[in-house]
């Protein structure tokens, strides 16, 4: 198995951050692999798949480049550069700074990283200089249209899971924030961070930076700008990758309005306040008074964890969303 040695020093400067970047490559693996984890997937796939394929074949160097990349086991380190966090309450880079760090890759670099991913030689038609170029015009290809049309639900959807991990980690430690992250991965204790099954040797941090990047898509992979930062991207937990991808029911958004309609259906699974702002779009305050009048009508409960509230859908909640639904 795979582990990495993570100090006291490491932990101490980790962080959650969400990258544009990451959301973009774990939807180009869905379109290179075109095998949906849950129907949310197989809807987008059915949407967008057609029009990636043309792309393809009006361009099948920058396809070849692409499925060269995200070869099965490894993929080229270029196209996954660990994401730069910036301090806090400033926003994230945006994810024209960050394909353009891909465009910045050497030719010589992409192409010993290509082999790499390929565990061989590069294929003749690959033996040219603009390699990284082609594969950052097809990253920004799924950026622009698949991606950027429904960036704000996404963001909503992977600032929701950093706080969810967060919390856990305030009530349980890393093993509880960690574990089920993603398969492969868990706490192992004496500082070691299993991140795959695969047979490769331990790697010491030392005092890099520890970086968890959440994605919608269900996709994984680890990162790194060796020796200042390391990255595991993680799916996001299935509850949140799905949320909003359900439009509310008519019937139900007509009983008790539509935006706490919206708020019920997410309580499938406990969420706190401030994840289901998150998730709806909706203000503080609006969420605030549905969870009240849902409370009210016995809808819902709420239970305390750690430091947070969370609120979850009771038994009548349940027989009224299926019902009408």
């Amino acid at each position: 198995m795979g582990w990495w040695q993570v100090s006291a020093d490491t932990l101490a400067n980790s962080r959650f951050v969400v990258s544009p970047l990451a959301e973009v490559v774990a939807c180009l693996l869905l379109l290179e692999r075109a095998t949906a984890a849950h129907p949310g997937e197989r809807a987008w796939l059915e949407t967008h798949l057609p029009a990636y394929r043309q792309r393809a074949a009006d361009d099948p160097l920058s396809a070849l480049v692409i499925r060269a990349a995200l070869a099965p086991r490894w993929i080229a380190d270029f196209l996954i550069p660990a994401p730069v966090p910036t301090p806090p309450g400033r926003a994230q880079p945006a994810f024209a700074e960050e394909v353009a760090r891909i465009r910045a890759t050497p030719p010589d670099l992409a192409r010993a990283e290509l082999a790499e991913a390929l565990r061989g030689p590069l294929p003749a038609a690959l033996d040219r200089d603009d390699l990284a170029e082609r594969a950052a015009d097809a990253v920004e290809w799924v950026w622009t249209h698949t991606v950027l049309p429904d960036w704000p639900r996404r963001q909503r959807i992977l600032e929701a899971d950093v706080i969810a991990r967060a919390a856990q980690l305030g009530r349980g430690g890393w093993a509880e924030a960690l574990n089920g992250m993603r398969p492969g991965v868990r706490w192992l204790g004496d500082s070691r961070l299993q991140i795959n099954t695969y047979d490769n040797p331990p790697r010491e941090l030392g005092r890099a930076q520890l970086l968890f990047i959440p994605v919608t898509p269900y996709q994984c992979w680890v990162c790194w700008d060796i020796p200042r930062r390391y990255g595991v991207v993680y799916p996001c937990s299935g509850a949140l990758a799905e949320a909003g991808r359900v439009p509310v029911p008519a019937a139900l958004g007509a009983l008790i309005g539509p935006a706490r309609a919206a708020v019920l259906l997410l309580l499938a699974s406990p969420l706190s306040t401030t994840q289901l702002v998150a998730l709806t779009g909706q203000g503080l305050g609006s969420v605030g008074r549905h969870l009240r009048i849902l409370l009210d009508a016995g809808l819902v409960r709420r239970r305390r964890a750690g430091r947070s509230v969370l609120y979850f859908r009771t038994d009548a909640g349940d027989v009224l969303v299926h019902g009408v639904g």
